[in-house]
């Protein structure tokens, strides 16, 4: 027969959090009961009245239950690990997260970010695999190759995920091409009668995973027009540098601009409008991303907006295939693109 609540716990060493055995005795239970109430398990075998002791006991301690040994136990740690990438990340990464973490917290997952540590390839591999994750969601991360995919599969990470230009090999892949951005772009300023256009491309070698399909999707959208030239332009997200790109702009014959996105935009906006350009009459400009800024700007930016699959779709496909660990890799196409007409092209 249960007993009533004690009036304290028995002794540990000063310092030592509680246990669920020090839960088990002040609320007068077993420590099966205690892990029963507080682990949620459904059923009619401990009576309402007892499950609240049980809470009472574990508040007035402290009692917090300890992940990892609930992991050893269930055989699964919860965790989906989300890799970010080692680049400046803005408020769509942010929200992104934000949306996905509640999303898997919904699903009875822990979302854990993982910053960059500079670590690459199976080194990256084995550091994410230390945290015996359920899953690994690379987001836009290139330190995942092939050789990080086999290094978690053979530590028993059954479901890896990569999110990018392209799929990492042996993963399953959320794809998205961004050359469609670049096309959508110079497909816009072509038709409004441009034709010397200037693709700017980020001097920060750590977006040109980025930034190079772009280009190439402007030069493929060049290419299914007539007399229309793309013309690389590296700029770094400088003002100083921004002064010496306008000159060289106009010494160029640029008519049109793609940036890379809506902050190298604005950069080269103000630029060309402090060298004395019209913007859009002399040169049109498009951005990418449908930033916040663009809308801030005069002229207000023309810009290609990104759709990604809404983060609740991810995290339902994540909790699929952790349920599903042997499944074939599959590849799924997340990024639609749409061209937002405002006054700078």
């Amino acid at each position: 027969m249960m007993t009533g609540m004690a009036a304290t716990p028995s002794p540990r060493a000063a310092g030592a959090p509680p246990t669920s055995g020090d839960v088990a005795r002040v609320a007068g239970v077993s420590r099966a009961t205690v892990s029963y109430v507080l682990n949620n398990t459904e059923g009619g075998r401990v009576s309402e009245a007892t499950r609240e002791r049980v809470r009472d006991a574990a508040r007035q301690l402290g009692y917090v239950p300890h992940a990892v040994a609930r992991a050893l136990r269930a055989g699964r740690s919860g965790i989906v690990l989300l890799t970010a990438p080692a680049v400046t990340v803005g408020p769509l990464f942010a929200h992104a997260y934000a949306d996905l973490q509640q999303a898997l917290a919904e699903l009875g997952h822990t979302a854990v970010l993982y910053g960059p540590t500079g670590a690459r390839g199976a080194e990256a591999g084995r550091r994410w695999a230390e945290l015996r994750p359920d899953a690994v969601l690379s987001l836009m991360d290139d330190s995942m190759d092939e050789d990080a995919v086999a290094v978690l599969h053979k530590a028993g990470v059954g479901v890896v995920l990569g999110c990018g230009p392209v799929p990492v090999p042996g993963a399953h892949a959320l794809v998205a091409d961004q050359e469609q951005v670049g096309f959508r772009a110079v497909e816009h300023l072509a038709a409004a009668g441009r034709r010397t256009l200037g693709v700017i491309v980020p001097a920060d070698a750590s977006l040109l995973g980025f930034a190079e399909p772009r280009l190439a999707g402007a030069e493929k959208g060049a290419r299914a027009r007539d007399a229309v030239t793309v013309v690389r332009q590296d700029l770094a997200l400088d003002e100083g540098a921004a002064t010496r790109w306008a000159r060289q702009c106009a010494e160029a014959g640029i008519d049109g601009l793609f940036a890379y996105n809506d902050e190298y935009a604005a950069l080269a906006v103000r630029a060309l409008q402090d060298s004395g350009k019209r913007v859009p009459e002399d040169v049109a400009v498009v951005g990418a991303d449908d930033l916040l800024i663009g809308r801030l700007l005069r002229p207000r930016l023309t810009t290609v907006r990104m759709d990604y699959m809404p983060s609740r779709e991810i995290a339902r496909l994540l909790n699929r295939l952790i349920g599903t660990p042997d499944a074939p890799p599959e590849t799924h196409d997340i990024l639609r693109t749409g061209l937002v007409v405002r006054e700078s092209a």
